[in-house]
């Protein structure tokens, strides 16, 4: 709609290992982790739980039933949290429990979702090396994919992607991670190459945002903050995490809080009008048939579509499309699904002055 700019959002976007194998030009798949030494066991375990999954398959298969829905909203930018190296490195990251990459030739299942832009400050960009930072980067570029995180410098590392939208104005797109989900220090972009980290979730890092935003900004934009913060388990929200969204909010003038780290989805809060997700679970990954946390329901996520005034960034509405991760793709949730999704929501959004409303079988909408 004209009167607001509509954004895609989600959590965590996991294209490598068990779904790079599937795609059309499958890397290396040796790990180096301390039970599986190859890729192909992560397709193996998906099969076991649900049954055969094809190969290769096509570069739209792993989004499944979420296409028609971006295709039925039409929001104006496509956004992900890649949580993969594009690259074909051998350069693993010793000391590091798991290593995510995707074949470069296989970015083509980004374009085909019509991705604009990509968060890249997570635990898992350097999970093989510089050179597989260095050839992600060189992949986005070429396929004409923004992102922000990641870079030559701190500079480079910590500007916003800028992204028009034809007659709406600009948003501008920062993306930031926290030690507290397990990115190393040596990854902290200085002078040389690496990503955006956060060592503490303090006055002062919130103060460094608000003047890179200040130095970004100008009237009318638009402006989100992704972070990358905390455990992948837990629905309980640090205050440190809950006063640093407020802290950008009120002091670097974000619009939007874009959480991402958990394996589940968590609770949502509108504060003075400005959305914050707090954790949007993972949206796309390899870890069907792993046992383990099953009261989360890793295996459900949403789609998130914030509506925002162009303007002010005052959010005008939230809508959300429920997905479940069933051989190696998205698919719709279930109506029963949906209404756990609803439940949990409204659980976690009681304290935050949030709940969900279902609009029909499978899609939810926010009040505040």
């Amino acid at each position: 709609m004209r009167d607001t700019v509509t954004l895609f959002l989600c959590g965590d976007v996991m294209t490598g290992r068990g779904i790079d194998q599937i795609l059309p030009h499958p890397g290396n798949p040796a790990l180096h982790e301390a039970y599986v030494r190859s890729a192909e066991t992560y397709v193996a375990l998906a099969e076991k739980a649900n049954g055969p999954v094809p190969r290769p398959v096509n570069f739209a298969y792993i989004w499944g039933d979420a296409l028609a829905e971006l295709e039925r909203v039409a929001p104006d930018l496509r956004i992900i949290n890649l949580e993969t190296a594009l690259t074909t490195s051998d350069e693993w990251w010793m000391g590091k429990e798991v290593h995510y990459r995707m074949h470069p030739a296989n970015a083509r299942c980004l374009t085909t979702a019509g991705i604009d832009c990509c968060a890249l400050a997570n635990n898992h960009l350097l999970d093989w090396g510089y050179k597989g930072l260095d050839e992600t980067l060189a992949t986005l570029q070429q396929a004409g994919i923004r992102h922000a995180g990641a870079g030559r410098n701190r500079d480079d590392a910590e500007a916003p992607a800028v992204l028009e939208v034809a007659g709406k104005g600009r948003v501008l797109f920062f993306s930031c991670g926290s030690v507290s989900s397990g990115i190393p220090d040596e990854w902290q972009a200085a002078e040389s190459r690496g990503v955006y980290l956060l060592q503490e979730l303090s006055e002062r890092e919130a103060e460094r945002i608000a003047d890179r935003v200040a130095a970004a900004k100008r009237s009318g934009d638009i402006v989100v903050v992704s972070i990358h913060w905390g455990g992948n388990w837990g629905y309980g929200i640090p205050k440190r995490e809950r006063q640093f969204a407020h802290r950008l909010i009120d002091a670097a003038g974000v619009d939007l809080v874009h959480g991402h780290s958990s394996h589940h989805v968590k609770g949502i809060e509108v504060y003075r009008e400005r959305l914050i997700l707090y954790g949007c679970g993972d949206f796309l990954n390899d870890y069907e048939g792993i046992s383990g946390q099953e009261e989360f329901r890793g295996d459900l996520g949403l789609m998130y579509f914030p509506s925002l005034e162009p303007a002010t960034g005052r959010l005008v509405r939230l809508t959300m499309m429920p997905t479940r991760l069933r051989l190696l793709r998205v698919n719709r949730a279930s109506a029963v699904e949906a209404r756990w999704l609803k439940e949990a929501l409204n659980r976690e959004g009681e304290s935050l002055g949030t709940g969900v409303t279902q609009d029909d079988e499978r899609s939810l909408s926010l009040q505040w």
